[in-house]
């Protein structure tokens, strides 16, 4: 059984290290994907035994199935990981003891994703554990085709797995929300889209299968995204923070509750808003208003200034 490992990295020396070494001795190979990083990154890769590729950034999805025609044909799994993320022991034995039982009918796994802030586990709010598809068979999965909070999706059935792999990002608030301005763009793109319909819709969205990725896209795509902007942010934030009891998480999950659960999605509000008030006072149409504004070229598959290390850590 070959299982590689694939990772998407700019500039993550911090991270690397320790996101490998949690893999060890269950990959096969592990390969980083790098989009030119300026760090001691690839480097870093090389040194643990990692094999480095290297392509040009467009968005997540894009570059994680680049990577996936990059792994050798006799590759069975796909496990895929952010450099900030690290799999428990619990995890790891978990998969080599139940791996090489499963049957061929199964296309991917579950797990549970769990993250820190500014150092805490974020336990309440109604968050997290997420469940993410992150293991999946080679040929039958690959990336859905969106610029924000994109999944895995395969057609076959799926499993569950107990054991957990927790996202712990070691850099500065500045670096998070300066981080999370970008992803605000690329979310708004995706609102307009749900709306104006310019690029193909590409979404896992489903009540079937009682799924948790399925149910929340199809509640955020059907219901969320319907609701008056700005009302929505705090109509989510409320929900998590006092009915979730997300204030139990403390200084740090308060923190976490407001900037992720709020000033996050009213941010990506304010930027719909502003796109369209563009159309209104030049007649442009979407595409062009989201080049000018959001300074994204979605006609061109490509973002204008935005920087690649935004496409990691996500929390969204």
């Amino acid at each position: 059984m070959r299982l590689t490992v694939i990772i998407l990295t700019f500039n993550e020396e911090r991270h690397l290290a320790r996101c490998i070494a949690s893999v060890e001795g269950l990959a096969t190979e592990i390969v980083v994907a790098d989009c030119f990083s300026t760090d001691s990154t690839p480097a870093i890769a090389r040194s643990h035994g990692a094999r480095v590729i290297q392509h040009a950034w467009v968005n997540h999805a894009t570059q994680f199935n680049w990577a996936l025609t990059q792994l050798d044909a006799d590759t069975d799994w796909v496990l895929r990981l952010d450099a900030d993320e690290y799999l428990t022991p619990e995890l790891v034995t978990e998969i080599k003891a139940r791996l090489p039982h499963i049957g061929p009918e199964t296309d991917g796994l579950y797990c549970g994703r769990r993250m820190t802030f500014q150092g805490r586990l974020i336990r309440h709010g109604g968050v997290f554990p997420v469940q993410v598809l992150r293991l999946f068979r080679y040929r039958r999965g690959q990336c859905e085709n969106r610029w924000m909070d994109e999944h895995i999706k395969v057609a076959g059935p799926t499993l569950e797995l107990q054991g957990e792999l927790i996202d712990d990002n070691l850099q500065s608030l500045t670096w998070w929300t300066a981080k999370h301005n970008g992803y605000a763009s690329r979310e708004a793109v995706d609102l307009l889209n749900l709306e104006y319909g310019f690029m193909p819709h590409d979404t896992v969205a489903s009540l079937r299968g009682g799924r948790q990725a399925g149910l929340k896209r199809w509640l955020k795509e059907r219901i969320y995204a319907r609701l008056p902007g700005g009302f929505r942010a705090f109509t989510y934030f409320f929900y998590r923070y006092v009915i979730r009891l997300g204030f139990l998480d403390g200084q740090a999950g308060t923190a976490f509750h407001f900037l992720q659960g709020f000033w996050y999605r009213y941010l990506v509000d304010a930027k719909v808003a502003e796109v369209k008030r563009t159309m209104a006072d030049s007649g442009c149409d979407v595409v062009e208003a989201i080049r000018r504004v959001l300074e994204i070229d979605v006609a061109g598959g490509g973002a204008s200034a935005a920087s690649p290390s935004e496409a990691f850590d996500r929390t969204s």
